[in-house]
């Protein structure tokens, strides 16, 4: 070996002990405490290198530090040499490196770490996990809002580890995740104890408006508002109030979830076992009204059983007006059981049934032929309602209005509002339908003008009016038309303009048509009719007269009579 390899070999050796032996900067490293002095600590971190750290950089929040001359300790080497030529080091940035390689195998692993709240800030707390400074926010803190958090200070507890980014040098932890966790872990034990069907006591912690929760030792039930009892409950403060204690009944468990509902009426006979021996069907209750809807109105007969009125069950005129307008809520009263529903736990009522049929009413007290008196209440192109007695309408038909007159002309004498008087003519109770005449106030004076007469006999009647087609006629007040073609027997003198008006006419009644209320007249037939009867009287076979010999005879017996 020649004396420049073993120089070589021997510079070799020295440089990696000096690169063992010289710590490297950013890194951490292990020193000896050498003394204590003006509130720092010297450390002694080998290579003949010394520095200084403050002792508060030894103590944990709120307390004193615990440090002692000869203590090995680790720190960290930011340089190897400052102006003094000291290595600047740092126990808070050791400490700190130390505890995010531990925290992250903690978030890695999910489990709890240990720290403790030592300052507020803005939205939240830090926490010193043991060299790294994590956030807290407000509402991690306890599973409800903590108004004063000093009691909480400064104690080591455990965490649990939400979010941490090394880079940005964040952490964000949670305390209310273990306290959630402990509980829901207590709860499982507690509730693992129970079973559907327990009857158990309990404490009213809370109201809402769908219910009640109830703690029952560690564990809340809800008590659903239609579970406090078996009538209507408006609202659970009803029933309970916060802070009583309750006896429940344990109606379902989720074993998952850890839910319980509780139910109060559970413990009270059920009033529905008894419903169709004590409601027989036809029969009238007292009832109180407790809900008023569109479709109808809900009537409690006693606590726990309820039926509803519906809306066409309410009234027999009153069609299609609110359920509101005709009961009120705490109202009492009558209705007709109509239904019932076991299964279903539901009661069809009627309120019409038990104030009588208004139809068969009015139709007792007014029957066909009566006198009635009435507000015209609308006015339709077929006829006049009329409000009756009982709430109800009538109807007067166009053709019930007048006489003489059309309908269109005889309506325009009515108007909304008028009280008019009218005849009953017809009641339909199954149709709910009252027929009222206005023009039968007056006797018929058709039914009048021909009653003394008959089909055959002549009349006399006065011409009021020409026409090209014939010529109208007044007989006893009533109007007529006589046709052209019975002007006469003889057509030259069917002539409607050999007339007047105000002329006496006798015409042969030839048809009562009472129905149509028109008659038929001829002055053609009444002169065939008199050639008939001269024939008969002045003539025979045997005579050899002629028809001209015995129509003058007849004429001339005629004149002087």
């Amino acid at each position: 070996m020649s004396a420049t390899a073993t120089m070589e070999e021997f510079e070799s050796l020295l440089n990696e002990s000096f690169e063992l032996d010289t710590p490297q900067e950013g890194s951490v490293v292990k020193g000896t405490v050498i003394a204590i002095e003006n509130g720092q600590a010297i450390i002694d971190i080998g290579y003949k290198m010394e520095g200084r750290v403050d002792l508060k950089e030894f103590a944990n929040p709120g307390e004193p530090p615990e440090i002692e001359v000869g203590d090995t300790v680790e720190v960290y080497l930011e340089r190897v040499e400052n102006a003094r030529g000291e290595a600047v080091i740092s126990r808070d940035k050791a400490r700190r490196e130390e505890a995010w390689d531990r925290l992250e195998k903690a978030a890695a692993n999910d489990e709890r770490v240990e720290g403790a709240i030592f300052g507020r800030v803005k939205g939240g707390f830090t926490v010193d996990l043991g060299g790294a400074v994590a956030f807290l926010p407000g509402s991690q803190v306890d599973v409800r809002p903590v108004r004063d958090a000093s009691a909480l200070m400064g104690i080591k507890q455990p965490f649990q580890i939400l979010k941490m980014d090394r880079r940005r040098g964040n952490i964000v932890v949670s305390r209310r995740a273990i306290l959630e966790e402990s509980r829901a872990e207590q709860r499982a034990e507690i509730v693992g104890k129970l079973n559907e069907g327990d009857v158990v006591e309990g404490v009213v912690k809370n109201i809402t408006e769908y219910g009640a929760f109830v703690d029952l030792g560690g564990v809340d039930g809800l008590l659903h508002v239609t579970d406090m009892a078996w009538r209507r409950v408006n609202h659970p403060s009803e029933i309970v109030s916060i802070g009583e204690t309750i006896k429940v009944q344990i109606v379902k468990i989720n074993k998952e979830t850890l839910r319980i509902s509780l139910g109060l009426k559970q413990l009270q006979e059920d009033p529905w076992t008894h419903v169709e021996e004590k409601y027989a069907l036809g029969t009238v209750h007292k009832g109180r009204v407790t809900n008023i809807t569109d479709y109808g109105a809900f009537v409690e007969l006693e606590p726990g059983v309820e039926g509803l009125v519906h809306v066409s069950e309410m009234s027999w005129t009153k069609k299609n007006v609110h359920p509101g307008k005709i009961v009120s809520t705490s109202q009492e009263v009558d209705v007709m059981i109509l239904e019932i529903d076991t299964a279903k736990r539901r009661v069809s009522l009627g309120l019409k049934q038990t104030q009588g049929n208004q139809w068969e009413n009015f139709k007792k007290a007014f029957p066909v032929g009566t006198e009635v008196e009435g507000e015209v209440k609308n006015i339709t192109e077929f006829g006049l309602f009329i409000g009756l007695e009982g709430g109800i309408d009538g109807m007067v038909h166009l053709s019930d209005l007048d006489w003489n007159r059309s309908g269109e002309e005889a309506m325009e004498d009515y108007r909304k509002g008028d009280i008019v008087k009218a005849v009953v003519t017809d009641v339909d109770v199954e149709k709910e339908r009252i027929s009222l005449s206005i023009k039968a106030l007056e006797g018929d004076p058709f039914a009048e003008a021909t009653s003394g007469v008959k089909r055959g006999d002549v009349v006399t009647v006065t011409v009021t009016k020409i026409e090209d087609g014939g010529i109208e006629v007044e007989y006893d007040g009533m109007k007529s038309f006589i046709r052209r073609s019975d002007l006469s027997r003889d057509r030259s003198e069917q002539r409607p303009e050999r007339f007047s008006v105000g002329d006496k006419v006798d015409a042969r009644i030839t048809n009562i048509d009472r129905n149509s209320r028109r008659l038929g007249l001829s002055i053609k037939a009444r002169e065939i009719a008199e050639e008939k009867e001269a024939v008969k009287q002045y003539g025979s076979s045997d005579s050899g007269a002629s028809l001209g010999d015995i129509l003058g005879a007849a004429l001339k017996s005629k004149d002087k009579a």
